[in-house]
């Protein structure tokens, strides 16, 4: 399957969801075919996506035919059956959308008790641990997608570790504070039990399962994102906080032990530096389009165009840095 790329932060808050809606805008943009998955049970993604009226439509038919992810597992939240099919929802050229709902949380329970089972080979285990991967792989191959960008919530529950083995990388959204600072020490070690417990069931999943993620997991690197800027540079309380994060990201998430980086910038995991664009957001959720592609006709006039040509470039190079990581081309 092509890439699968998480973003994940345990710690919430820190501008995930509008860093996957603005990527996949940018991967469109140049030339790739981009499916965005919502697996955050509060499906803000979605909502950035779709206006009221098409989530109204998605979200109020039979649970059975809704095409939403809770759609796609219900039957195995009800113990009825297997996987719905489900198509992505085109949101604009280049773009599908595999919407969430607010109710995925009901997923939580089935899949808190298929995880140990499928250490005893339970096929109905595995298929529940396996839907995410199953629906996205055939998203994938329906819409045509070049890859895929996963968008989770911030906690280290049930429903994110389905999410994260189906996902053959993942890049840590970060604020320059204690609590991602934090965040980094409980999210590696946790991403490294499951990828662990993970191989370890596969050698005993059962042959009638043709279709299993390979729970990978591959961290590709961290984000630093919604910093007040002056004159360019973070304000001093924030400086603290960021010089801290290339060595709590070896020690935490990669397992190398704590490296003497003092400056991310000379990080070889250090992907982007993103500014808050306050004056740009307000405008993009009013017209319904990421920051860079804003014009004169949605407000942004004057000095906002140099805001919106600096936001391109910066989404423009971590979009490529990231493709970089994962063996991606992207001119």
């Amino acid at each position: 399957m092509r890439p699968v790329i998480a973003f994940f932060n345990n710690k919430g808050g820190v501008g995930k969801t509008s860093l996957v809606y603005h990527l996949a805008w940018m991967y469109a943009d140049k030339g790739k075919r981009v499916l965005a998955v919502d697996l955050d049970p509060q499906a803000n993604l979605t909502g950035m996506f779709l206006d009221d009226d098409k989530l109204e439509e998605i979200w109020q038919d039979e649970p059975a035919e809704r095409r939403s992810i809770l759609g796609v597992v219900q039957p195995l939240i009800t113990g009825t059956g297997d996987v719905n099919s489900i198509n992505a929802v085109e949101c604009d050229d280049g773009i599908g959308l595999l919407p969430g709902d607010i109710g995925l949380s009901k997923f939580e329970d089935a899949l808190s008790e298929s995880w140990p089972k499928c250490f005893g080979g339970y096929e109905r285990s595995f298929r529940v641990m396996s839907a995410f991967h199953r629906s996205i792989e055939e998203a994938v191959a329906d819409f045509g997608a070049d890859l895929t960008l996963v968008d989770v919530g911030p906690n280290l529950g049930a429903i994110n570790r389905a999410a994260l083995i189906t996902a053959s990388y993942f890049a840590v959204p970060l604020g320059p504070d204690l609590f991602s600072l934090q965040g980094l020490q409980n999210l590696g070690p946790t991403i490294r039990e499951w990828r662990k417990n993970w191989s370890e069931m596969l050698s005993k999943a059962p042959s009638s399962m043709k279709s299993l993620p390979e729970g990978n997991i591959e961290p590709i690197g961290y984000i630093l994102m919604r910093h007040s800027i002056r004159r360019d540079r973070p304000v001093l309380a924030y400086a603290r906080w960021m010089g801290r994060m290339p060595a709590e990201y070896a020690k935490s998430v990669l397992d190398t032990g704590a490296n003497d980086l003092d400056d991310f910038d000379d990080d070889p995991h250090f992907l982007a530096h993103l500014k808050d664009y306050r004056s740009l957001m307000p405008m993009a959720q009013e017209s319904r389009k990421p920051m860079f592609k804003l014009t004169p006709a949605d407000g942004a006039f004057g000095g906002h165009q140099s805001s919106v040509l600096g936001c391109y470039r910066d989404f423009r190079d971590l979009a490529k840095r990231i493709a970089d990581k994962v063996g991606f081309p992207l001119a």
